[in-house]
């Protein structure tokens, strides 16, 4: 999923770099009470590993059933409390993917104010914060299913065509997930990757919280980390003190119907570019200088015309190599900067600039942004794909995904063939999870979650957030309006409610909104939120 959240570079340090660069089966819920588990864990062992940061490593099983098996080793990370005189306990997060390191997360978080996910002074100040790199992930003994030549073959693959479903016919899709899946084969146990599921990673955090000497979970998750905080409080209910859930995923739909899933996500992302493009339109050409008040319609134009001729691209020193811009790239840096309005300037630079024939600017963007799950080939697509497959009942039929494909364009013409097929190398993956949790993730027995939705999320639609209050035994939803994958860190409005759900556990009347500044997209304007 994009994601999908990823937390890179800072994307206003970005777009002010570009400013100065051009100027299955499954089981329900089984009880998880104090006698299904396994010897508490011993302390952890921490050691300096950056500015005000300390760095351990957790033990866990491969599987919980099988307790004396094999074990996986853990990187976890501690940012201490600032203000240790009023320290209230461990904030625990996850920051998404699935497949992001969030100890790389945790790390960079100094250097990224204004990111999603970024926690304000004051919570640093009450609370240790802890990531733990998800099992498959990072320092996690992270999966991986290519050489780094075959990786770098891939990334370099630019043949793509945005006007076929998948970008490529589906012979070639099926062989490229073949080919994927026998990677992982060769390189990863299968039992392994079978218990890369996150009713696995729900009970690694319950380990890990034994470790720190906590009673309870206080947690903090965006996008993928929104499956792991209700599957955390519906397996420990008892052990959650405060959630925060923002830019939630469905989590009926994610272990239940992955193409369904897919095709939302596609849909999501198509409306945040059809906002960009509702935007620059009314904000006039003295404003947005592409598409001469027509810019959708430019747009499909510029991405046929750089299919049949790309657009070269001149190195920024430090930040990207030159090379092409053809019209499957262009469309994958729209999808992904149309879903962030901190770039939406940058956007506008990128588009009318391609136009022009520099490629600088998309070339730019298209190596900085993440743009998983149906974008260039990464290091993190591998482990996001493990993590993916573990969880979803995926289809073997073809037949199926050809349906589901045939959906997403139709809902989605621009950004639908981008996810279709995406899929298929979870179905070619033999690495089958007879046991991972599929009941409905509740909660019940927790104290009342703060569930944060976007209203025109690139990601995880309003909807789902929707859904989860209505899936949770006891939530709240708040509502950010506007762009952008993730509320929290973006927006003072979203900060005060999130703080004082986790520092206080009082959480926000049902209904509130938040509204910040509205996006825009002219060029050379500062950041927005």
């Amino acid at each position: 999923m994009p994601p999908p959240y990823r937390a890179l570079r800072p994307l206003a340090v970005l777009a002010a770099a570009v400013a100065v660069a051009l100027t299955g089966c499954g089981a329900g819920v089984p009880p998880a009470g104090p006698a299904a588990d396994p010897p508490p864990p011993g302390p952890l062992a921490w050691s300096d590993c950056g500015p005000g940061l300390e760095c351990g490593t957790l033990e866990v099983p491969q599987e919980y059933s099988d307790p004396g098996g094999p074990r996986i080793a853990l990187a976890v990370m501690r940012h201490r409390a600032t203000d240790p005189q009023r320290r209230s306990g461990t904030l625990f997060f996850n920051p998404g993917g699935p497949g992001v390191a969030a100890t790389d997360t945790l790390r960079a978080m100094p250097s990224t104010p204004g990111a999603p996910g970024t926690f304000g002074p004051e919570v640093l100040a009450r609370f240790d914060v802890v990531a733990m790199d998800p099992r498959g992930v990072g320092g996690s003994a992270g999966v991986r299913c290519r050489t780094d030549a075959e990786r770098a073959e891939a990334a370099a693959d630019t043949t793509a065509d945005p006007a076929i479903p998948g970008g490529a016919p589906l012979p070639t899709l099926q062989a490229q997930a073949a080919a994927l899946a026998e990677g992982c084969a060769r390189h990863q146990d299968p039992a392994f990757l079978a218990s890369l599921s996150t009713d696995n990673v729900a009970r690694d955090l319950d380990r890990l919280r034994a470790a720190l000497g906590e009673r309870t979970v206080t947690y903090y998750g965006i996008s993928y980390g929104t499956v792991v905080g209700p599957m955390y409080a519906t397996l420990f209910p008892d052990r959650v003190r405060q959630m925060v859930l923002d830019a939630p995923v469905d989590t009926t739909l994610w272990a239940g119907d992955p193409l369904e899933f897919l095709g939302e996500v596609a849909v999501a992302s198509e409306r945040t570019l059809d906002a960009w493009f509702d935007a620059c339109r009314t904000e006039g050409t003295a404003a947005c200088p592409f598409g001469d008040d027509d810019p959708a319609a430019a747009f499909d134009a510029l991405v046929t015309a750089l299919e049949r001729r790309p657009a070269p691209a001149r190195a920024v020193e430090g930040l990207s190599p030159a090379g092409v811009v053809d019209g499957a790239m262009l469309l994958e840096v729209a999808r992904a900067a149309a879903g962030d309005r901190t770039l939406w300037p940058v956007l506008t630079t990128a588009l009318t600039t391609a136009q022009q024939g520099d490629g600088t600017t998309a070339h730019l963007l298209y190596r900085s942004l993440t743009v998983s799950p149906f974008g260039v080939p990464t290091a993190t697509q591998e482990q996001h794909t493990a993590v993916r497959c573990a969880d979803w009942d995926t289809p073997t039929d073809v037949a199926a995904h050809t349906a589901a494909a045939e959906r997403a364009v139709e809902q989605a013409p621009r950004i639908g063939t981008r996810a279709a097929y995406s899929a298929l190398a979870c179905a070619a993956l033999d690495a089958p999870n007879t046991d991972r949790v599929t009941g409905p993730l509740t909660g019940a027995g927790a104290p009342p979650t703060l569930v944060v939705g976007g209203r025109l999320d690139p990601v995880t639609p309003h909807r789902w957030a929707e859904r989860m209050v209505d899936t949770l035994d006891s939530a709240v939803l708040l509502t950010r309006e506007g762009v952008g994958h993730g509320s929290y860190g973006t927006d003072p409005c979203v900060a005060a409610a999130v703080g004082s759900t986790l520092i206080a556990a009082t959480v926000p009347p049902a209904g509130t909104v938040c509204t910040p500044p509205p996006a825009t997209t002219r060029p050379g304007a500062a950041p927005v939120g």
